[in-house]
């Protein structure tokens, strides 16, 4: 089924942008080893919302999602490289759909052209997109598409004790570019350290997410929602330039200007 999943027109699409973007991830050095996932909520590129996968088994949740019952997931799977997958999308995506009971999901297990039927099982943060993927269904159901990344500039400002919350992000971020407030007029979430993968983490995620296209995970990267794969990357770039640029010019030895406040409330919003 998960073939057919793959021949499908309008999947096709995302498919290639999750190429291109899994391509840029890795030329950005955003995306080292195996690093990054991406998810992406496709039920409504199919015709129904049929059930997918069901002589497959159950693989229990450890949250009631039923807000998502039958909805069904593209995702990277654990252990690709975003490198790889630029290449050979059909070794490195694979597609979930949650049961009806919205307790549970089940996925095609084995992709043909991968060794030894090799198990191909998804991304180890699924718990992080599936929470974040229910809150955007409930509250912003035009967004379908999660992203994440080892952005170094964010990084490296999230080991800096002054920049460990949402409100002093911004106001660096802001002041940096006025394309930041242009088109992320919301800003930026901050999620202090927590391991990866847990529930934890899930929780502080979408909490940060209900009112920020983006988070920083302390000391591990960025995590972006939106419309498309693309729209979620493009985001990330834009907050990416300007930390970049604050550290251009701090490892320069200056402190940078910034805008002024009356500078900021000056410039218009596209987002």
């Amino acid at each position: 089924m998960s073939h057919g999943l793959f021949l499908n027109e309008k999947i096709k699409n995302v498919i290639s942008e999750v190429v291109e973007v899994a391509q840029y991830l890795w030329e950005k050095g955003w995306a080292e080893r195996n690093a990054g996932n991406i998810s992406v909520n496709i039920t409504d590129l199919l015709p129904e919302r049929v059930n997918f996968f069901t002589d497959y088994d159950v693989y229990p949740l450890s949250v009631d999602l039923s807000y998502l019952a039958r909805n069904i997931f593209m995702l990277t799977a654990t252990g690709v490289r975003m490198r790889d997958l630029a290449k050979a999308p059909e070794k490195g995506l694979c597609f979930i759909q949650i049961d009806a009971t919205g307790k549970g999901y089940r996925m095609s297990e084995f992709r043909s052209g991968l060794p030894n039927r090799q198990k191909l099982i998804p991304t180890s943060e699924l718990p992080t997109h599936l929470a974040i993927q229910e809150m955007l269904k409930r509250s912003h159901p035009e967004m379908k598409v999660v992203v994440h990344a080892h952005v170094p500039e964010f990084i490296a400002l999230s080991q800096i004790k002054e920049f460990k919350s949402a409100v002093a992000l911004n106001k660096l971020l802001f002041g940096m570019h006025p394309e930041t407030k242009m088109f992320v007029p919301q800003g930026i979430g901050f999620v202090p350290y927590s391991l990866p993968g847990t529930e934890s983490i899930a929780m502080a995620t979408v909490k940060e997410l209900e009112t920020h296209p983006v988070v920083v995970w302390e000391k591990h990267g960025l995590l972006a929602t939106g419309i498309s794969v693309i729209e979620a990357y493009d985001t990330m770039d834009l907050l990416s330039k300007s930390a970049k640029i604050f550290l251009l010019c701090k490892s320069a030895g200056y402190d940078p200007e910034g805008l002024t406040n009356e500078q900021i409330g000056d410039i218009p919003q596209f987002s």
